[in-house]
């Protein structure tokens, strides 16, 4: 076991970063903006560890190549670290302290996020640095993990096969372009897409299908991140116990509301809004997570398999979203794409708050959430907010809190004209800007709903985790 490159930093003076999906889209633009926000905020002898995720050893390296690429332009041409570093500012001094490591992960298959979470947790990861890059960056051979700082869940998949066109002209005629582009109903899909989550099972092993877009979005992750607990938490007395635990960032979406959640289609196999579903469910979890009611249940959750030798400080689990950001995750042909481009603009010209467009600037809200100090976190009760990736007219990002049906902003049940006279905010940062339309004032009947669905939901993700870690358990042994 080789030594890794920030074994001689203090613990406060590195960040060990982790983001799914991370090979193309808002998952790739999460990286990058993570290594340029880290290099221009944090000391100038910090180590920034990020670890993206794909699906293939090929993928993962053309991604590490990708980023380095990226490091290297922003050290060269960064005004901000040539004003910290002074006329002597050598970019290579900067690029030495990112290290870009990355393990394969495929969320559909439970086996496969069960040796990702092993690879991380108890065995190495390497990174080999050749040619020009060798001016810039450290080989990593065979280097432990020594803790996670933030794990973002970017991954997953749509579920949608184009544009259902009537409702295109129906949503923008009635809705406007604005509400139409922010919550749209015009995207196609169809309903049964299930997947066997343990493929390479024997054949004597019963294993069941599970919701597609459910396991992508949701239980992979979920089940990743229960197996990343050892790494997430913090021993009160190992060597990082004076540093705040780790963070689970779910990443979500502006979309859903009440109706896209039935807890008998929980695994979203017969609604042909699988992709909605599953993001209001993400949505019902993470903001419940601190409910006295969901603790029995998220407290099981965060407890590592293993018992630890001395009491830990178990992860902190936030949301986020991207706003409207155009990927290839939505079906288009090139022509589609690029007037869709365009429409989006235009909306958010129109006054929308929540056009990021590009995956960079709607990566704001989930790297502001990683690179935030906890107890500015924990002054603005971070954990009970939907952040959301805004901008203005112009392009100029900002965080932004989003309201969830059901929960509001922040589950505090507030009179239509207290929002008006909202205090501390002004301009596109006010909870009234960027409303959808039609939106009902929260009240304390629905309020208590959210909490109850809330219960029900983790009650379900438990049992579903308890009854596939034993199939797994199972599988792993034969």
């Amino acid at each position: 076991m080789a030594p890794a490159p920030w074994d001689s930093v203090p613990p406060e003076d590195t960040l060990f970063a982790l983001v799914t999906g991370a090979n193309s889209g808002i998952g790739f633009a999460i990286c990058e903006r993570l290594i340029d926000e880290y290099l221009t905020t944090r000391s100038l002898t910090s180590h920034l560890i990020v670890i993206p995720t794909t699906r293939s050893v090929k993928k993962s390296q053309e991604t590490i190549d990708a980023l380095r690429k990226h490091a290297i332009e922003f050290a060269n041409n960064s005004d901000i670290l040539k004003s910290r570093l002074g006329p002597n500012y050598d970019p290579r001094s900067v690029t030495k302290r990112i290290h870009i490591l990355s393990v394969q992960l495929d969320l559909c298959n439970l086996a496969d996020v069960h040796r990702a979470a092993e690879q991380l947790v108890s065995g190495t990861v390497s990174s080999l640095v050749s040619g020009n890059d060798a001016l810039y960056f450290t080989s990593c051979v065979d280097v432990t993990i020594p803790r996670l700082d933030s794990v973002i869940f970017n991954a997953g998949m749509g579920g949608w096969t184009g544009l259902d066109w009537p409702k295109v002209f129906h949503n923008i005629f009635t809705k406007g372009l604005v509400q139409a582009t922010t919550w749209p109903t015009f995207k196609a899909a169809t309903a049964g897409h299930v997947v066997n989550p343990l493929p390479d099972a024997p054949k004597d092993e019963q294993v069941p299908e599970m919701g597609q877009v459910f396991c992508a979005n949701v239980f992979g992750h979920y089940l990743f991140a229960h197996k990343l607990v050892p790494l997430l938490s913090r021993s009160e007395s190992g060597p990082d116990s004076h540093l705040p635990a780790g963070r689970i960032i779910w990443e979500s979406s502006i979309e859903p509301g009440w109706k896209n959640l039935s807890l008998s289609d929980f695994q979203a196999i017969k609604t042909n809004a699988a992709y909605e579903s599953t993001k209001r469910l993400t949505d019902v979890l993470s903001l419940t997570a601190t409910l006295p009611s969901s603790r029995p249940f998220v407290n099981s959750y965060l407890e590592p398999a293993t018992k630890p030798k001395s009491p830990t400080t178990p992860p902190r689990i936030y949301l986020v979203h991207p706003g409207i950001v155009q990927t290839t995750l939505f079906p288009l042909n090139a022509f589609m794409f690029f007037w869709y481009r365009v429409v989006l603009y235009i909306a958010r010209w129109l006054g929308s708050p929540w056009h990021p467009i590009t995956g960079y600037n709607g990566a704001v809200a989930p790297v502001w959430l990683a690179l935030q100090e906890q107890e500015a976190l924990d002054a603005i009760k971070a954990e009970r907010v939907k952040w959301g990736s805004s901008t203005d007219w112009w392009g100029e990002c900002r965080v932004k809190k989003t309201e969830v049906e059901g929960w509001g902003w922040d589950g505090t049940v507030e009179t239509r004209k207290e929002l008006k006279n909202e205090k501390g905010e002004k301009g596109m940062g006010r909870k009234i800007v960027g409303r959808k339309s039609g939106a009902v004032d929260l009240t304390e009947e629905k309020r208590v709903e959210f909490e109850q669905l809330g219960v029900e939901c983790w009650k379900e993700m438990e049992r579903l985790r308890g009854e596939w870690e034993n199939r797994l358990g199972r599988v792993l042994k034969k």
